[in-house]
C-alpha cells in the first residue's frame, strides 16, 4: 500500500515538476529525451499564451455588445479586415519560427539571433504601409464589406486606430515568434498575457468612460488593444536584449543582412499566400452572411468569439509541433520530428473533442451571455454548433499544416489552403447561403465541411514525406 502511495506521490511530483518547468522556462534541449515531455512543455505556455488571448476576445465582444448590434457587426467587419494584416505578420512569423528553430536545433545561437532582427525589420517596413492605407481608406473598407451608414459612422474610430496600430501587431507576433523558435514558449506567454491584461482593465474604462477615464466608446476598445499590445512588445525587446532569452540581440546582430531577409522574405512568400488565403475566405465568409443582416453578421461574430477560446488555445499545441519540427531537423532527427507531430495531433484532438460536447450542448447558454436578441441568439446558436461539429479533423489539420510550416515547407499549406478555401469553401458556402432554405447557416456547415478535408488532405501530403529534404 505504502509502495503504491510513493507511486503516486512521485507521478504527481513529476507532473508538477513538469508544469512548473513549462512555466518558468530552462534550457532543456527538445532535439533529446522523451518525446511526449517535449510536447508537453513547449505545449502548455504555449496554450496558455493563447488561451489569454482567446479571454480577451470573449470580454472585448461582451463589453462592446452593450453598445449595440450595430458595433458588434462593425467589430466583426473590422476583425475580418485586420485579419489580412494578420496574415502578413504570421506568414512571416512562420518564416522566423522555422529559420531560428532550425538554427537553434543546429547549435548555431548568433545565427538565430541575427535571423530575429531581420524579420523585426522586415515587419516594421511592412505594417508602416499597411497603418498609413488603413488608417486613411477605413470608411471606404467598412462600407466595401457591406456596413449601413450607421455602422460606418460607429465604426470607423475603431477600424482607423486598429490600422494605425499595426507596427504593434507585427512586433507582438514576429518577436514570439522568434521566442517559440528558440523553444522559449514561457517568454511568449507572459508578452500576451501582458498585452491582453492591460487590454482587459482598459476595454471597460475607455469604452464607458469609468472613473478619470473618457468615454469613447468603441474607439475606446481599440485604443485600449493598441496600448495593451505596445506594452508587450517593449517587455519583448527588453527580453531580446540578453534577458534570460535562448535568442540574444546585441549590436554584432543588430545589422542587415540581405541574404538572410532575402530568405526569410521568400520562405514567408508561402505563409503570407497561405494565410491571406484563409483570411481573404474568412472576409468572403462574413460578407456572405452579411446578406442576411446586421442581425445575421452579430450572431456568427459572437460565435466565433467563442470558438475562438478554444481555437486559439489548439493553436498552441499545433505551435509545438512547428518548433519541434524545426529544432530536430536541424539537429538531423527527422523521424524524432515526426514522432512529435502525431504526438502533438493526438493531443489536440483529446481536447477539442471534449471541446465540441461541450459547445454542442451548450450553445443556447453560451451564446445568452452575449444576447438577448431573438433572432441575434438563432443565428449564433446555429453558427457555434455547425462549426463544432468538425473539431475532431480540425485538430489534426491544424497541427499538420503548423508542421508543415515548422519545416519551412510553406508552400504545401497554400496549396492546400487555396484548394479548400478558394475553390471549394466559398463556392459551397454561396450555394448552400443562396440556393437551399440554409441561408446564412449554409455558411456555418461550409466552414465545417472545408475543414474537415483540409485535415484529410494535410494528413495525406504529411505521410508522403517530402517535407524530411525542406531547407530554410
Amino acid at each position: 500500500m505504502s509502495s503504491l502511495t510513493e507511486s503516486r506521490t512521485e507521478y504527481t511530483s513529476g507532473l508538477f515538476s513538469l508544469l512548473k518547468e513549462a512555466i518558468v522556462g530552462s534550457d532543456r534541449d527538445f532535439t533529446s529525451g522523451p518525446v511526449w515531455q517535449a510536447v508537453v512543455l513547449l505545449s502548455i505556455p504555449m496554450v496558455l499564451e493563447l488561451s489569454m488571448e482567446s479571454l480577451f476576445a470573449i470580454c472585448d465582444v461582451f463589453f462592446v455588445s452593450r453598445l449595440g448590434i450595430n458595433a458588434v457587426a462593425a467589430v466583426g467587419m473590422t476583425e475580418a479586415l485586420v485579419t489580412l494584416l494578420y496574415a502578413v505578420a504570421l506568414g512571416l512569423g512562420m518564416a522566423t519560427t522555422a529559420m531560428v528553430a532550425r538554427r537553434i536545433g543546429e547549435k548555431d545561437r548568433p545565427a538565430a539571433s541575427l535571423a530575429a532582427v531581420q524579420a523585426i525589420l522586415l515587419g516594421i517596413t511592412a505594417s508602416l504601409a499597411i497603418a498609413v492605407a488603413g488608417s486613411i481608406f477605413a470608411p471606404s473598407l467598412l462600407r466595401m464589406m457591406g456596413g449601413s451608414p450607421t455602422l460606418v459612422t460607429e465604426g470607423v474610430g475603431y477600424t482607423r486606430v486598429l490600422f494605425g496600430g499595426s507596427t504593434t501587431i507585427f512586433l507582438l507576433f514576429l518577436i514570439n515568434s522568434v521566442f517559440r523558435g528558440a523553444g522559449d514558449a514561457h517568454i511568449a506567454m507572459r508578452a500576451l498575457w501582458l498585452a491582453n491584461g492591460i487590454n482587459l482593465v482598459l476595454d471597460p474604462c475607455l469604452i464607458f468612460g469609468l472613473g478619470p477615464f473618457p468615454e469613447l466608446g468603441l474607439t475606446g476598445a481599440a485604443i485600449a488593444t493598441t496600448i495593451g499590445r505596445g506594452t508587450a512588445v517593449l517587455y519583448q525587446l527588453w527580453m531580446l536584449s540578453g534577458h534570460r532569452s535562448r535568442v540574444a540581440v546585441d549590436r554584432s546582430t543588430m545589422v542587415v543582412r540581405p541574404r538572410v531577409m532575402l530568405r526569410l522574405a521568400r520562405v514567408s512568400l508561402g505563409g503570407i499566400g497561405q494565410f491571406l488565403i484563409s483570411t481573404s475566405s474568412w472576409i468572403g465568409l462574413m460578407w456572405i452572411v452579411g446578406r442576411f443582416g446586421s442581425a445575421a453578421v452579430a450572431g456568427y461574430t459572437i460565435a466565433i468569439r467563442i470558438i475562438v477560446v478554444t481555437i486559439l488555445p489548439a493553436w498552441g499545441i499545433a505551435n509545438s509541433a512547428a518548433t519541434l519540427m524545426g529544432q530536430n531537423l536541424g539537429a538531423g532527427k527527422p523521424d524524432r520530428a515526426e514522432k512529435s507531430v502525431w504526438k502533438a495531433g493526438l493531443y489536440n484532438t483529446y481536447f477539442l473533442v471534449a471541446v465540441a460536447i461541450t459547445f454542442i450542448f451548450s450553445a443556447e447558454l453560451l451564446i445568452g451571455l452575449f444576447t438577448d436578441d431573438e433572432t441575434v441568439l438563432g443565428y449564433g446558436i446555429d453558427a457555434l454548433r455547425f462549426i463544432s461539429y468538425g473539431y475532431a479533423f480540425f485538430a489534426y489539420g491544424m497541427v499538420m499544416v503548423q508542421a508543415f510550416n515548422g519545416a519551412g515547407d510553406t508552400t504545401t499549406p497554400t496549396v492546400i489552403n487555396f484548394f479548400c478555401y478558394w475553390l471549394f469553401q466559398i463556392p459551397l458556402a454561396y450555394v448552400l447561403a443562396n440556393s437551399t432554405t440554409l441561408e446564412a447557416r449554409g455558411v456555418f456547415l461550409a466552414i465545417t465541411i472545408a475543414e474537415t478535408l483540409i485535415a484529410v488532405i494535410g494528413v495525406l501530403a504529411f505521410r508522403r514525406g517530402r517535407w524530411k529534404t525542406s531547407q530554410i
